[in-house]
């Protein structure tokens, strides 16, 4: 694998362009087929050539993959290391300047500096990149003005700068000529398009004799276009390896002329999809172009919707998580990995031809579905519609309108449906400080089921206009004020996050009422659960929930049994502000399900000489724990240890007047640690044995500015035969040079160029170690 030495101020190494990724790709990295040329050619365009700004420009149609090979050369470890200042956004059809802008910077200071409201972006981001050598990538611009809007932001000189631009309008990329002459990606071969089926179908296999001639046909006929490779790949494979239907399937596309292929192709794979997967599918398409949203909130948005039901499956998420795979699995959807610095953040989006298609489907039925989107709990036989839309910028204004009628929707023929259901999404900060009061506008969406608010800045008057959304099943917020008591009329919410900067004071009697609830998450100043056990049953309990999260939450006001109301919880985000009186899991048994953990400790140094350890016994099935402020006492370690599931262990933060000390795990052993991650950890020597990390695969660490920090690896990294990677992030030079010369061991004694090392120096990023997603 690829070795990065150094990377200079402001870049990122991840697998995929920084903090928020384009999405246009459809197919994964490591099956990339035919573009190790091209990739070889924008590769020399962007290092060689004029030391003055450049543009490079891809283009070519819809689906030949420009984002893919864009991407695959933003990524490559001798861009990641020449380049002081890279950047990726994606512009599309329809863009606002502001926005890229505002994302183009972020991306350049590491989202160090915070934006004001009144900032010129523009000229900030101009300062920022004057004097360094950058690359911005602009992928799927559609005119000449796009480029126009921005590119005055990007500044001249002899650095050897670039911008790389994709297009699929060959006059744009002429138009945009600088230097280089634009770039013309080609269709693939009958060969390439072939190893990128058979990649596709079986997974790294060989295709079996008796299907080859069949699937060359299929390769054959799908006239090089990627695209349609990757769709037909993930049809094929779920039917039966029969030669005689990968033949029909090949007669089937010989007769489309290319610009019909793709759409037949979808079509082909949407009518091969399950009913219960189409409206999953198609909700996606409300969303705006390129738009990249997390795969958790989708599942939690799926089941909102009540697009999956828990069949033959543990739970809904569980059903969700099935639904996404199928799409996945059938390449519908792209997934996406996004880098936080300290870990991996999993995004979907639709290719720009997949939602272009599922619009016209959408389209056609005038925004009118008998069961899509499908609600399993609807008659079969009903003839009740769902109305579905996104509310765009547009749209806001109209219902902002005093006069403005709902029947005067586009297409909208009220004699047709009883029943309107609004897709209130994604976020509507269009609302804030734009329009009038959005409570009013939330008037008017009775029927709505998911209501993000959270960039909206609410008034106080927001419980009252709440009252009538009766059927929300997902609600985000950010409030001055609240009390659960006013939205416990919601029965069937599932789903509440709350953000608040002001301390609160909640009373759990009214939680346990709220049956139906599966995800909560409370961000604010302070929380303090009034947990009175006369108030409520003890046998009250919350089987559905299944991730609940809170900050600076005080355990002295709470009564010792109120996690055994959780019995059924996978996943648990604790910001702890006193010291504990008992432990946090009185009875581990209870907790038989949780898998995740993150447990951040009072920032009080004098914490570390409580004995506190002795509150820290964790439940044994947790598979992921984070632990902030933790300082690694022997028992604490050993606490760990006990936890013989335990894949990704990630620990942050030791204080910054805390003494360094010796961490050593020689006689400590890890059995399923996957990844570690060491954030700002004030360990300066490190011991450990052959047997302390047996399947260790990532490591990670990051030191404090200006603190020495760990001055090397243990040498018994070097016989971890698991091990892949390993990242350092404003480390020590001794601990770089062990990681390279653990590297060129492990390449003596192997032959095999197996560990891959990124060694970064000036990132300081800002860590954000609070919160489930």
């Amino acid at each position: 694998m690829d070795v990065v030495e150094t990377c200079g101020k402001g870049t990122l190494s991840s697998g995929e362009p920084s903090n928020k990724p384009s999405t246009a790709s459809i197919y994964d990295d490591d099956e990339v087929v035919g573009f190790e040329k091209d990739a070889e050619i924008i590769m020399k365009k962007l290092i060689r050539g004029t030391k003055e700004r450049d543009l490079i420009s891809i283009y070519g149609m819809p689906g030949l993959g420009k984002t893919t090979l864009a991407r695959k050369v933003y990524n490559n470890p001798s861009i990641v290391n020449y380049f002081e200042v890279k950047a990726w956004c994606a512009v599309s059809q329809a863009y606002n300047r502001s926005t890229l802008l505002v994302e183009i910077f972020k991306q350049a200071t590491n989202d160090k500096i915070k934006i004001k409201e009144d900032d010129d972006v523009a000229d900030m981001l101009r300062k920022v990149l004057i004097g360094k050598r950058y690359l911005i990538v602009l992928d799927d611009i559609w005119e000449v003005e796009a480029w126009e809007d921005l590119g005055i932001c990007f500044p001249q000189g002899e650095c050897g700068s670039r911008v790389m631009v994709t297009t699929r309008i060959e006059q744009v990329a002429k138009h945009l000529q600088h230097h280089s002459h634009p770039y013309s990606l080609s269709f693939l071969s009958s060969k390439k398009s072939w190893e990128l089926l058979e990649k596709k179908v079986f997974r790294g296999e060989s295709c079996p004799p008796d299907l080859l001639e069949a699937g060359l046909q299929v390769a054959l006929h799908c006239k090089g276009l990627p695209l349609v490779v990757v769709l037909i790949a993930g049809m094929i494979a779920k039917m039966d390896r029969e030669a005689s239907l990968w033949l029909e399937v090949a007669n089937d596309l010989s007769s489309l002329a290319l610009g019909e292929q793709s759409m037949k192709v979808i079509q082909s794979s949407y009518d091969h999809l399950e009913n219960h997967l189409k409206p999953c599918l198609l909700y996606m398409a409300l969303f705006p172009e390129d738009h990249k949203i997390t795969v958790d909130d989708l599942l939690k948005l799926w089941m909102a919707e009540e697009f999956v039901l828990n069949v033959e499956t543990e739970n809904m998420e569980e059903a969700s998580r099935v639904c996404l795979s199928d799409l996945l699995n059938r390449s519908l959807i792209i997934m996406v990995s996004g880098m936080r610095f300290y870990d991996n953040v999993q995004y979907c989006s639709l290719h720009d031809v997949v939602r272009e298609f599922c619009l016209r489907k959408l389209t056609e039925d005038k925004y009118m579905q008998l069961t899509v989107p499908y609600n399993p709990y609807q008659h079969l036989h009903s003839t009740e519609s769902r109305l579905c839309i996104f509310i765009h910028d547009d749209f806001v204004k109209q219902l902002d309108h005093p006069d403005y009628q709902l029947d005067k929707i586009p297409r909208l023929d009220f004699k047709e449906t009883n029943s309107l259901e609004f897709i209130a999404h994604p976020k509507l900060n269009v609302w804030n400080n734009q329009y009038s009061n959005p409570l009013d506008l939330v008037l008017k969406l009775r029927f709505v089921r998911v209501l993000d608010l959270m960039d909206v800045e609410l008034p106080d008057s927001w419980a009252t206009a709440i009252q009538s959304l009766t059927e929300l099943r997902y609600l985000a917020l950010c409030v001055k004020q609240f009390e659960l008591k006013w939205i416990s009329h919601l029965h069937n919410l599932q789903t509440l996050r709350l953000k608040s900067s002001e301390k609160l004071r909640l009373r759990a009697a009214t939680l346990w009422e709220m049956t139906k609830l599966r995800h909560v998450n409370i961000d604010c100043f302070s929380v303090a659960w009034e947990d009175n056990e006369q108030e409520s049953s003890s046998t009250s309990l919350l089987e559905n929930m299944k991730s609940f999260g809170t900050c600076n939450i005080r355990f002295d006001n709470m009564n010792a049994r109120f996690w055994w109301r959780f019995p059924n919880l996978e996943e648990l985000c604790l910001s702890v502000e006193d010291v504990p009186e008992f432990p946090y899991f009185p009875i581990v048994e209870v907790h038989s399900h949780l898998h995740f953990l993150s447990l951040e400790f009072p920032l009080i140094e004098l914490f570390n000489s409580f004995g506190w350890e002795r509150f820290c016994v964790f439940p044994s099935n947790l598979r992921h724990l984070d632990l902030d402020k933790c300082f690694l006492t022997e028992e604490m370690v050993l606490n760990i240890a006990r936890l013989k599931k335990l894949e990704s262990l990630k620990l942050f933060l030791g204080f910054p007047s805390m003494r360094s000390y010796c961490w050593d795990v020689t006689n400590v052993e890890f059995p399923s640690l996957k990844y570690l991650g060491l954030f700002f950890m004030k360990i300066e020597e490190w011991k450990a044995s052959e047997e302390s990390f047996p399947v260790l695969e990532k490591l990670v660490i990051s030191a404090w500015p200006g603190f020495r920090g760990i001055k090397e690896i243990p040498p018994s990294f070097a016989d971890i035969l698991t091990l892949r990677r390993i990242e350092l992030f404003d480390c020590t030079d001794s601990l770089g040079v062990s990681a390279m010369n653990m590297k060129r061991e492990i390449e003596e004694n192997t032959g095999c160029d197996s560990l891959q090392v990124v060694i970064q120096k000036k990132c300081y990023y800002l860590i954000f170690f609070w919160g489930i997603t």
